[in-house]
């Protein structure tokens, strides 16, 4: 995986790990660029009960380590990412498997290479970590992203979310390290 030419982007993004403080302003992104990014591949049914409870924030997750921010020349927050080796939802560990987690990018600014970095960065920092492989659960829309950097498809899966155990659709993927 090569790093974005910083021309084509016009600033290249800062990155660095998140903190408490990080909160709020990944929360409006998310709120903001979630709706936006995934209104082309699910209906409106889903997307009405799922952004209220995707598009937040995760106050354990931003203060782990090992989920970052990308930053604009101007400290804007324009992408959020990262990895765990906690699986999420289940708990627990797999020997040398690390978690794509809660990867967002701001709306507006898709196909700069933000994404790109801010996985580039977390890839690098799974490995250096000892994990072997990646696992990821994509929405429709991140697949051919996460395609493009060498995850491939294992299957279509069903998040169960909210109280009532409504399922939103996603694709598990797998990417060797």
């Amino acid at each position: 995986m090569t790093a974005p030419d910083p021309k084509r982007i016009g600033a290249w993004p800062k990155l660095r790990p998140s903190n408490a403080g990080d909160i709020e302003r990944i929360d409006r992104l998310l709120r903001q660029s979630y709706p936006r990014l995934l209104k082309p591949d699910y209906p409106p049914s889903v997307l009405v009960t799922a952004i209220p409870l995707i598009a937040r924030a995760q106050p354990d997750l931003i203060k782990c380590g090992t989920y970052y921010v990308a930053e604009d020349r101007d400290g804007a927050i324009v992408g959020a990412g990262g990895w765990t080796q906690s699986i999420p939802g289940a708990g627990g560990r797999e020997p040398g498997r690390g978690n794509i987690r809660h990867v967002v990018t701001d709306h507006s600014r898709v196909r700069q290479g933000i994404g790109r970095a801010l996985m580039a960065h977390t890839l690098a920092s799974a490995r250096s970590e000892g994990m072997t492989w990646m696992h990821c659960v994509s929405t429709r829309t991140a697949v051919p992203f996460y395609a493009s950097l060498g995850f491939t498809a294992m299957g279509e899966v069903s998040i169960p979310i909210g109280p009532a155990g409504i399922g939103f659709p996603a694709v598990e993927m797998r990417c060797d390290l």
